[in-house]
């Protein structure tokens, strides 16, 4: 990736080639929306990302944009893409949008994506597709009471297959176009096995708890680095230890993520 390339850059070259530019374009996730009327620009997973990438060199400055608006979906942002994306010529843009395409026509969610991955490439950009969370499965009982009937809709869309069938779709679609993907919706389908999804949501609808955009972040690290899915089958921790809770621990301090996997 041009990314990884330009971390590898002397001092005369990044004085030709400028700093890292990623663009984060998707929907209130990328926005950094948690709770209702609640933002946090420091948790948001593509701040997390940019943190980790400096670990590996500080010396080289990565800017990040953030062009994700709240309620969007891929249909709607592509009058947007060219003013809030592709005008910073970016080295890599992060595409997640799902999370309120679900409500809408699947044709026109995937032709929207077709658009966005191909433009992303003819500018030279590198593209992952950044598959979401899952939505709530439940109406829970501390769910906002004006929030009450999108919470049933989105739990349908959810229980029934709806929203597995719109990420996979779009899984598949960006495969064809040798997209590379970032899978952690499945990572969360693996979570619901063990583990009350709904309550990793911070409104009980589709927003993440400011700990979970650590998946995401630490999921795109890997993705970018090592070009693969490693964790798509497992739970991540499993995946360098499977005994006992200590060290389940240590892995996952070593990995990054918080203990809301347990």
């Amino acid at each position: 990736m041009k990314l990884i390339e330009k971390l590898q850059m002397s001092k005369k070259e990044l004085m030709e080639k400028g700093p890292i530019r990623i663009v984060a374009f998707g929907d209130s996730i990328t926005h950094g929306s948690v709770n209702i009327g609640e933002m946090d620009f420091e948790s948001v997973y593509h701040n997390r990302l940019r943190k980790k990438i400096n670990a590996l060199g500080s010396y080289y400055p990565v800017n990040v944009i953030n062009a994700g608006i709240g309620g969007d979906t891929a249909a709607k942002a592509l009058d947007r893409m060219e003013s809030q994306v592709l005008r910073y010529c970016p080295d890599l843009v992060i595409v997640c949008f799902g999370l309120n395409d679900v409500s809408r026509d699947k044709d026109t969610y995937l032709d929207a994506l077709k658009i966005i991955f191909g433009r992303c490439k003819e500018n030279g950009a590198d593209v992952i597709f950044m598959t979401p969370n899952m939505l709530n499965t439940y109406v829970a009982e501390d769910t906002h009471p004006d929030h009450i009937e999108t919470a049933k809709k989105m739990a349908l869309y959810q229980t029934n297959g709806r929203m597995d069938d719109y990420i996979y779709s779009a899984y598949r679609l960006a495969q064809n176009m040798n997209v590379t993907v970032c899978d952690c919706y499945t990572k969360w389908k693996k979570l619901s096995e063990a583990q009350d999804t709904t309550l990793l949501l911070a409104n009980r609808i589709n927003h993440p708890t400011r700990e979970m955009h650590e998946l995401f972040a630490q999921s795109l690290f890997d993705t970018i680095f090592f070009n693969k899915e490693i964790y798509s089958n497992k739970n991540p921790v499993d995946v360098i230890y499977n005994e006992s809770e200590e060290k389940k621990a240590v892995a996952l301090e070593i990995l990054g993520y918080k203990k809301f996997f347990y």
